[in-house]
């Protein structure tokens, strides 16, 4: 599988970096300029972007709208072991948008990046 690259809208590129890579175990890419940051893990990459950056994904439409984070798209980050990966990332004051829920293909439960992106964390089911 080639890489896959998904951009976040965020306010701050450098909280960013460090949530992603001290949170959820991302490597940082590149970090050219102050408006942009490239983090990745195996084959996705995230492209981190601030709003009304000159050029690039951030820079205002041609109707004057500017890009910002949040919303219910999200990437989805498999961990082994749900309820503790919860109980760590509360410690370090990680919001949560909502409580583990469990259905038929395993455990979730939203977490916010510092922008207020959502991520979702996800334990599969065990196979019988």
């Amino acid at each position: 599988m080639s890489t896959v690259s998904v951009r976040y809208i965020v306010d701050d590129v450098d909280a960013a970096i460090a949530f992603y890579t001290t949170q959820l175990g991302f490597d940082l890419d590149m970090h050219p300029a102050p408006t942009f940051a490239a983090v990745s893990s195996g084959d996705l990459r995230l492209l981190l972007s601030a709003p009304g950056g000159p050029g690039g994904g951030g820079a205002a439409m041609p109707d004057g709208r500017v890009p910002g984070p949040g919303g219910w798209n999200r990437i989805l980050v498999v961990v082994e072991d749900l309820e503790a990966t919860v109980k760590r990332m509360q410690a370090a004051g990680a919001v949560f948008r909502n409580e583990i829920v469990t259905g038929i293909g395993g455990s979730q439960i939203l977490l916010e990046d510092p922008a207020g992106n959502p991520v979702e964390l996800f334990q599969p089911a065990a196979s019988s």
